[in-house]
């Protein structure tokens, strides 16, 4: 008798183990790095070792500065220095990367991970997010490149070049393969099929026709560049993200009784070592501090150095200024907008079912991701419009709107990383850049079209993958550059050396 072969390990497992140890500390499910036997996640330790000592070394700028912060976000309708849009244009175009999928339904996947105590390390997660945020938006002022029609981009490809030197060019074009790579598949592929997605709930629309509508219309919108991408968000953004957090505390409002008990959750879950399990007293913890910070990251992007890459353009020649704006990215994005999720799910009670049992909250439910948020909302605002729960239809447009405003900032991200990656070809002028950009931007409609009805298991797992390989470039190029950083924070404009010289190419120097 013959014995049939067994087959092999799949793509999708192979990219699993690599994306479980970047982000799990696991292999084959079992533990690499461990204390106790729970896994450390490596890019969590990398993430908040580097925030921690920016944080540190700024002596706590962001938290201390944070009322004067607030106070500059309704100074910065007007540009008062160099560049291409206002600081609050380009702060609401990094919002609109950074609020999407990972606000409304990355949540969700924390407190089924980690439980409610996810979402207090979700918390300190933002908060040292928010010095990574302050030294990528001052190095991102500080170094900024000037091409020869006087237009300005920058982004971590430009402070590791002009900040660190010719010698670190490999640096940078790592981190710009890497981020080709998260904006085609977590900056695309993953939204336009959320959008696909929301749009056949509400409207019925069938998934391939949503695509080409979404490709549409962000092709209209990117064709104008970086100051028509930046209109658009400074419209939408504050407008949605504001009608969301009025919806969410009118649902808190509605159930305040139960607040008390929400944070009491939270805390307990966070500190409470007794839902231990496997003979580890911290077990519980673990679980909750990996689930909380892995989709706080996933959600304000800090660290990353993507938002980076919008805060270059603000017309503004204050280092310090931007990186103000920056840090209140990561606040509204994570300590306010993720945080009324949260709340929603944990507070809001309604006819839920888990495993065939009833249950007062969504969190208990077997509702899972966006479901679970909207899930949520729909039962704090059960009257129907259309035979749609107001809350359900409420949080599925925020989320479509969201989502349209991610297509169009990632597909700028993209373009400065190939512009950088072309750059590099002997005898590349101003003009090839932008056919190139043109190219670009019809592809990146052609991706959102195919992207819009695919199956995305593998497409989640790539990318984690390509999420990390941006990160750490960027991450060890602000822990090189964290002097400048602390320089900048103290108002020194021109603080560290630039490494600039001649070069045929644009921007002409380097």
């Amino acid at each position: 008798m013959t014995v049939a072969p067994q087959a092999g390990p799949s793509l999708i497992d192979h990219v699993t183990n690599v994306s479980d140890f970047i982000w799990g500390g696991t292999w084959n499910g079992d533990p690499v790095l461990a204390i106790g036997g729970q896994p450390l996640p490596p890019m969590t330790i990398i993430l908040l070792g580097i925030g921690l000592w920016i944080m540190v070394g700024l002596r706590f700028y962001p938290i201390l500065k944070l009322g004067s912060a607030f106070a500059g976000l309704f100074k910065s309708r007007k540009g008062a220095g160099a560049g291409e849009i206002s600081p609050f244009a380009a702060l609401s175009t990094a919002l609109s990367g950074q609020v999407g999928t990972g606000n409304l339904a990355g949540v969700a996947t924390a407190i089924a991970l980690g439980g409610p105590g996810a979402i207090f390390w979700m918390w300190i997660t933002a908060l040292i997010g928010m010095a990574l945020a302050f030294a990528e938006g001052s190095l991102a002022i500080r170094y900024r490149e000037k091409t020869s029609d006087g237009s300005y981009r920058g982004g971590p490809m430009s402070y590791i070049m002009i900040g660190l030197g010719p010698k670190f060019t490999w640096l940078a074009i790592i981190f710009c393969i890497g981020t080709l790579a998260s904006a085609m598949v977590t900056g695309n592929m993953i939204q336009s099929n959320a959008m696909a997605d929301g749009m056949n709930e509400l409207f019925g629309i069938e998934e391939w026709l949503g695509g080409l509508i979404t490709a549409i219309i962000v092709l209209i919108v990117i064709l104008g560049g970086i100051k028509s991408i930046g209109n658009v968000a400074e419209k939408i953004i504050p407008f949605m993200a504001g009608a969301y957090i009025i919806m969410a505390v009118t649902a808190l409002i509605l159930n305040f009784a139960d607040l008390p008990e929400t944070f009491g959750l939270i805390f307990y879950g966070a500190f409470n070592p007794q839902a231990a399990t496997g003979g580890f007293v911290g077990a519980a913890i673990m679980l909750a501090i990996r689930a909380g910070v892995a989709r706080g990251l996933f959600s304000n992007e800090a660290g990353q150095g993507s938002t980076p890459i919008a805060h270059a353009v603000a017309q503004t020649d204050d280092p310090q200024q931007q990186g103000r704006m920056a840090m209140m990215g990561t606040f509204i994005d994570t300590i306010v907008i993720c945080t009324m999720t949260a709340l929603v799910m944990l507070t809001v009670e309604g006819n839920f079912t888990a495993g065939g049992e009833t249950v007062r909250h969504a969190w208990n439910s077997d509702l899972q991701g966006f479901a679970m948020t909207s899930g949520a909302f729909a039962a704090a605002f059960p009257f129907e419009i259309v035979n749609v729960p107001l809350g359900t239809l409420i949080a599925s447009l925020a989320l479509i709107l969201f989502v349209f405003t991610t297509l169009l900032t990632w597909s700028y991200y993209g373009e400065r990383a190939i512009t950088f990656l072309y750059d590099r070809v002997p005898g590349s002028t101003r003009g090839g850049e932008k056919v190139l950009h043109l190219i670009w931007r019809v592809l990146w409609c052609v991706v959102i079209f195919f992207g819009a009805s695919q199956d995305l298991t593998l497409v989640w797992r790539l990318g984690d993958i390509s999420n990390a390989a941006m990160a750490l470039p960027n991450l060890l190029a602000l822990a090189l550059l964290s002097g400048v950083v602390f320089k900048l924070a103290k108002g020194q404009r021109k603080a560290g050396p630039d490494h600039i010289r001649a070069t045929p190419e644009e921007p002409e120097e380097y």
